[in-house]
């Protein structure tokens, strides 16, 4: 996983490129080649007001001069997608963090992508990327009509592997008749809403040679803050800490005066990633995969809590 500095950007173009959905183009305010990125990978917005939203890149990762997000608009959403909506427009500069990678393309015989609506925007990057190394690649792109799912236009030149299923005309997905048999070492990646989140999930849980790797836009179940208090350590300035029950670890850090970059404070986004000394996390995220949860060097702090401790957090 890798993080980046802050900097101003520009919005130099602002489009519409499905119904509910608008494209941004950000450039630097100072012209200057922007950091690398990988597919997967994603950025956060920063409002004035300190408001942070996280959005996939879904440009082209050779392009230096630019970022490219999409962003759905979501009914009944915490202001994110309002803001992008009906706050932000062409020529408007705003606060940037990134990029982040939690999603990373991994090496793989054979990839298969899962994406639901807006989901689709780690998974274009991908398809490229599978594109020009030549390795064997399907999509299926679900969404709730044709006209709510972006980037169609771009998929056509890739028709052959990909399976475009609105759900007006095609139903709820069928993954297992997608999925097809069980391809030893495939790796199969998803995003998209919650529910076909939890269904590919539960399609993959007995195909043990291929992997699944998901990205989640909210936590999978609501945090949960219970526990025994515990003590955590900072090595950097030597003090140990008391973390009460029911209170977050980065809470406890304000506390003491000390500030860390946090965003979502529901174990989805990765800002918060610490690394472990010594201790044993209690894992409540929905960002590191079970083998990253059980080498126990790192943690998310906004939602993870103490299993044995103190916990020594290199900060």
């Amino acid at each position: 996983m890798s993080g980046g500095n802050e900097r101003r950007m520009r919005v130099a173009a602002k489009s519409e490129l499905a119904r509910g959905v608008v494209g941004l183009e950000l450039v630097p305010v100072e012209p200057t080649a922007l950091p690398a990125w990988a597919p997967g990978s994603h950025i956060d917005l920063v409002r004035d007001d300190a408001l942070v939203r996280q959005y996939s890149l879904c440009g082209r990762a050779e392009e230096q001069d630019r970022w490219c997000v999409a962003v759905l608009d979501v009914e009944n959403g915490r202001g994110g997608s309002a803001w992008v909506h009906r706050g932000l427009a062409q020529g408007d500069e705003v606060t940037v963090k990134g990029p982040r990678n939690n999603f990373e393309l991994e090496t793989a015989p054979e990839l298969f992508f899962l994406a639901g609506g807006i989901g689709i925007t780690p998974i274009l990057p991908m398809v490229r990327q599978a594109e020009a190394d030549g390795v064997p690649w399907r999509l299926a792109y679900g969404g709730r009509s044709r006209s709510s799912m972006a980037f169609l236009d771009e998929l056509e030149q890739y028709s052959g592997c990909v399976d475009v299923l609105p759900q007006d005309e095609a139903g709820l997905l069928d993954l297992e008749g997608l999925l097809g048999e069980e391809v030893p070492g495939r790796r199969v990646y998803c995003c998209g809403p919650e529910p076909l989140l939890d269904a590919v999930e539960k399609v993959m849980a007995d195909r043990g040679s291929e992997h699944l790797h998901v990205e989640r836009f909210a936590a999978k179940e609501p945090v949960d803050d219970s526990g025994e208090a515990f003590e955590i350590e900072v090595s950097s300035a030597g003090i140990t800490l008391r973390v009460d029950e029911g209170q977050s670890i980065i809470d406890a850090l304000d506390e003491a005066g000390i500030k860390v970059e946090f965003s979502c404070r529901e174990g989805t986004c990765g800002t918060c990633e610490t690394g472990v000394l010594a201790g044993v996390p209690d894992h409540r995220d929905s960002v590191l995969d079970d083998d990253e949860k059980a080498a126990g060097d790192c943690m998310m702090i906004c939602v993870g809590r103490c299993k044995e401790g103190p916990l020594v957090l290199d900060l």
